[in-house]
């Protein structure tokens, strides 16, 4: 199993990502909406602006305050086995970074 950081110390294992698309589109946003009306939808944006959406291949939707671009660059890293070029404290916000 090979797992992601996406974001304030949450982490997925990348291998069952199936998707990760943008949440500004309609399709995402009903989505999300239909993700979080039966129980699928995993909120680890820290209560900031869902940026993208992780569609995983049990059907559960994780939303991400982390860009598009930002979440395929760690699963590129990941699948290529070599460390990825984020600090994981780039993550978290001042008031939860560790020392």
């Amino acid at each position: 199993m090979t797992f992601i950081s996406v974001g304030y110390g949450n982490i997925v294992n990348a291998d069952r990502i199936v998707s990760v698309s943008s949440a500004i589109s309609s399709p995402s946003k009903r989505l999300m909406q239909e993700a979080k009306d039966t129980g699928r939808c995993i909120d680890v944006t820290q209560g900031r602006r869902t940026k993208s959406i992780i569609i995983m291949d049990s059907d559960h939707v994780i939303l991400s305050a982390l860009h598009v671009s930002t979440i395929a660059t760690r699963i590129e890293a990941a699948a290529s086995g070599r460390p990825s070029s984020f600090d994981e404290d780039d993550d978290l916000p001042d008031d939860l970074e560790e020392d």
